[in-house]
């Protein structure tokens, strides 16, 4: 994601299902208190998780 792909476009580059990406997507999201996708990357680095 952090490489500006479209769930659609990761999904194909790692093997999995829309669906799959999505359901990843918003359970990262939850762990990371986040309401949007920019909000779950700053909070990623803050966590040092990338």
């Amino acid at each position: 994601m952090g490489h500006g792909h479209t769930d659609e476009s990761a999904g194909r580059k790692l093997g999995l299902s829309l669906r799959t990406v999505r359901r990843m997507m918003q359970d990262l999201m939850n762990r990371l208190g986040a309401e949007s996708r920019f909000q779950a990357g700053a909070q990623a680095v803050r966590n040092d998780w990338i």
